[in-house]
């Protein structure tokens, strides 16, 4: 009697993983060193860009303002529209880069930052300039995903490969101080001003684009035996994230805040289309993996994301993806409060501020070089510095006496915080490239960036209200009635508001390490059907 030979999704998987790995193997042998260094140096620019272009333009926000009039509540929007875009529209590109090609993806990328970074520069309006922020945000959907994809098919598992990663995670922290640096420096000494920061970003972008092209590997099909897009699970997605995002930004600004009407409403369809999202992910996924042949069906495509991957590692990759929201809402809150303590509580000038950013840059860069240099030897994930740095950062802040030496508080503040963003976007970077099967990297690392965006959403939400809650108390205490801007608050409510603000990027931070404690994920969780 013969047998017939079943596979299961399990083992499909495995294969496919198994055969990625081989032609990972192959690709590295015929490649020269010069060449994975330029990969490897390609893909962390993109993220330095991607990250700089929020902080360098949030440095310039007030030069901005008074060029372009535009009003103080809508000013925000300059930097939420990159963050709205680019953030919410992660998971659908990564699905494009894994089915259709990661350098293809990375390239069209490339070009939308190069093409809307100068429409940003030539604006000539707040609104047109909020809409083209909007257009710059989805290159780095794009090129962000893809760039993770990339570097895991160019170095297959091994030490090179957590070096590369490691590299890579810098760029965001990394990315974030350098934008701040050098936006003050262009803000005020350049004769574009603000401007000068997006025509920065568009040469910085072709640049990338040119070393893309000449050093990445050509793409490979996608070992999926179905090659089809979720459109309906992207739709909602997309749309959820993009009304959740939407009103964590706009909720303070609005006429009557989290009370007005289409705020409320807007909250609930989000919240609402995101579960659905959920609903329709884990339906995909159950039937498919009881019947393989229904995905011929145009109702029933490969799931966007499945939700097992949540499960990963005995449930350890939900946590390390908590860990991301929770601690980037606390580096992000730290980063916007200090830059404004600075510029409009302390009067300091943009180059001013930017000088006591430095630290955070080279920090970052020692940061990264060590867990570059460990991370493939060391039995536990390095999310354990994270504990002692990130929080006692947003304390110290929180504590800051303005009358005292930027040495006292400032300085080790800034040392501080940057381990924790750090080691947590390296190590979880890492970790998540570990646990991903070959043709799911770029959704997976989509799946970690789109957490750490809508942390940073979620972080400077919570932290406004909170700012604008004690200054309003503070000044009412003393007899003062704060307007719409808030500019005829007295100092001591000010300084109120920035201490509490920290005190609640000391509670996301907090969070985070509990969770590290409680749940340490660790190499051995890390074990896939590619032998890692």
């Amino acid at each position: 009697m013969s047998k017939e030979l079943q596979v299961s999704p399990a083992g499909r998987e495995l294969s496919l993983s198994t055969s990625h790995l081989e032609k990972g193997k192959d690709h590295v042998a015929q490649r020269s060193l010069v060449r994975s260094i330029f990969i490897v140096v390609t893909c962390t620019a993109a993220m330095v860009v991607n990250i700089s272009n929020s902080t360098s333009v949030s440095i310039s926000l007030p030069t901005i303002e008074k060029d372009l009039d535009i009003e103080q509540e809508q000013l925000q929007w300059l930097v939420s529209a990159y963050s709205l875009s680019s953030g919410c529209l992660l998971l659908f590109f990564g699905r494009m880069a894994d089915l259709y090609g990661r350098k293809k993806a990375f390239m069209i990328g490339t070009l939308l930052q190069i093409a809307f970074s100068l429409g940003c520069g030539f604006s000539q309006n707040g609104l047109t300039l909020a809409v083209l922020r909007g257009f710059q945000g989805v290159g780095g959907a794009a090129t962000i995903p893809s760039a993770l994809g990339i570097l895991a098919h160019a170095f297959p598992p091994s030490r090179a490969r957590s070096l590369a990663f490691a590299t890579f995670a810098a760029g965001a922290p990394v990315g974030g101080a350098f934008g701040t640096i050098i936006g003050g420096v262009l803000t005020q000494l350049s004769s574009q001003h603000w401007r000068a920061v997006f025509y920065l970003a568009a040469a910085t972008s072709a640049l990338i684009g040119v070393s893309g092209f000449i050093s990445f590997d050509a793409d490979v099909p996608s070992t999926e035996a179905v090659k089809r897009v979720d459109w309906i699970g992207a739709s909602l997605v997309t749309v959820g994230l993009v009304l959740i995002v939407f009103v964590l930004g706009q909720g303070e600004v609005a006429s009557n805040g989290w009370k007005t009407p289409y705020i409320i409403v807007l909250l609930i369809l989000g919240v609402i289309m995101v579960v659905l999202f959920l609903l329709w992910e884990r339906h995909l996924e159950r039937v498919l993996d009881d019947d393989p042949s229904r995905a011929d069906s145009m109702w029933t495509p490969p799931p966007l994301m499945r939700l097992s991957l949540w499960t990963r590692a005995k449930g350890r990759m939900a946590v390390v993806l908590a860990i991301a929201f929770l601690n980037w809402s606390a580096f992000i809150t730290w980063t916007f409060w200090v830059q404004l303590y600075y510029q409009n509580y302390l009067f300091l000038t943009p180059v001013k501020t930017m000088i006591r950013f430095i630290p955070m840059f080279i920090v970052g860069c020692l940061c990264n070089f060590f867990v570059a240099m460990v991370v493939a030897r060391l039995p536990l994930v390095i999310f354990s510095p994270e504990r002692c740095s990130q929080h006692p950062a947003c304390i110290l802040f929180a504590m800051i006496d303005p009358s005292a030496t930027y040495w006292a508080f400032g300085f080790p503040s800034t040392v501080l915080v940057v381990f924790g963003a750090d080691f947590v976007y390296a190590s979880g970077t890492i970790f998540i490239a570990k646990i991903a099967h070959g043709h799911e990297h770029s959704v997976a690392g989509a799946l970690f960036q789109t957490m750490t965006q809508i942390g940073t959403a979620f972080g400077l939400t919570i932290s406004t209200i909170v700012f604008n809650t004690v200054v309003d108390k503070k000044s009412s205490e003393l007899g003062v009635t704060v307007n719409s801007s808030g500019t005829n608050a007295p100092q001591s409510a000010q300084l109120a508001g920035y201490k509490d603000a920290q005190w609640t990027a000391a509670a996301f931070a907090l969070m985070a390490a509990v969770l590290a404690c409680g749940f340490p994920p660790q190499c051995r969780d890390c074990r896939t059907p590619e032998g890692y």
